[in-house]
C-alpha cells in the first residue's frame, strides 16, 4: 500500500494520474496547503522541502517503508516499482528521463512562474511577465517540434508525457495558447482522454481553491520563506 500526501495542483496531478495509471493501491492524505499543512513538523518529517506531493511506499525495497518526495522521483520509483511507463532498453529508457527532466528544469518552472507573474501577483512586473511568457512559450514550441511523427515525447506513452501534461493543462493561466501549435493540441487531447489521467485530476478536486480569492491561500504559498523557516524553529 502507498501513502499519498497531495494536494490539486500540476505536480500533484502527476503522481495522482501516475497511481492512477499503474493501478497500485494508494490511500489518500490531503495536504492543505492553502491553510499552511505543508509547514506542519509531521509532514517536514516526510518532506523536508515543504512541498507537495510526496509518497510512502509501506512495501518498499527489502519489505520496508520508503518515502519519495520530488515528483521526478517519484514517478521514478513508480514506474520501475510496477514496470510501467518507462522503457528498459537504455536508449529508450535514456529519451524518456531526457524529457522528464526537460520537463522537471524548465515546463514546470517556467509555466508555473508566468502564471504566478501573470495570475497571482498583486503588483504586476511587466518584465517578468513577459520574461516567463516568452520563455514557457519557446518551451511549448519545443514539444511541437519533438512531436513531429511522434505520438509521445519519447515515442510511447511515460512518465515523460505525465509529467509534462498537468503544466500544459494549465497553459491559459500561464498565458499561453495552444492554437497554433496543433501537435501538442493533439498530444493533450490524447492524454486527457485517458480514464485514468480523468480520475486522477478529479482527486481532491473539490477542495481546490482559486488562490486570486482568497488572501489566506496567498500568504501561505507566497509568504516570506523566512517567516516560514522562523515558524518551524529552524535558522
Amino acid at each position: 500500500m502507498i501513502r499519498l500526501y497531495t494536494w490539486p495542483t500540476p505536480n500533484g496531478h502527476k503522481v495522482q494520474i501516475m497511481l492512477e495509471e499503474v493501478g497500485v493501491p494508494y490511500t489518500v492524505h490531503p495536504v492543505d496547503i492553502i491553510r499552511g499543512a505543508q509547514f506542519n513538523p509531521d509532514y517536514l518529517a516526510l518532506n523536508p522541502n515543504n512541498k507537495v506531493p510526496t509518497i510512502v511506499d509501506e512495501d518498499g525495497p527489502g519489505g520496508k517503508p520508503l518515502t519519495v518526495f520530488e515528483t521526478g522521483a517519484i514517478l521514478v520509483y513508480l514506474a520501475e516499482k510496477t514496470g510501467q511507463f518507462m522503457p528498459s532498453d537504455p536508449r529508450a529508457r535514456s529519451g524518456v528521463m531526457q524529457w522528464l527532466m526537460w520537463q522537471m528544469g524548465g515546463l514546470g518552472p517556467m509555466l508555473g512562474q508566468a502564471q504566478h507573474f501573470h495570475r497571482y501577483a498583486t503588483e504586476k512586473v511587466p518584465y517578468a511577465i513577459e520574461r516567463y511568457t516568452k520563455e514557457g512559450r519557446r518551451l511549448l514550441c519545443v514539444m511541437e517540434r519533438q512531436l513531429d511523427g511522434i505520438d509521445y515525447l519519447a515515442g510511447d506513452y511515460s512518465i515523460a508525457d505525465i509529467a509534462c501534461f498537468p503544466w500544459v493543462r494549465i497553459h491559459k493561466m500561464a498565458n499561453q495558447s495552444l492554437d497554433d501549435l496543433p501537435r501538442v493540441s493533439r498530444w493533450y487531447a490524447a492524454i486527457r482522454a485517458r480514464p485514468a489521467v480523468e480520475r486522477g485530476i478529479k482527486l481532491l478536486l473539490d477542495q481546490w481553491v482559486d488562490v486570486t480569492k482568497s488572501e489566506e491561500a496567498r500568504t501561505n504559498l507566497f509568504g516570506s520563506p523566512q517567516y516560514r523557516s522562523s515558524a518551524n524553529g529552524l535558522p
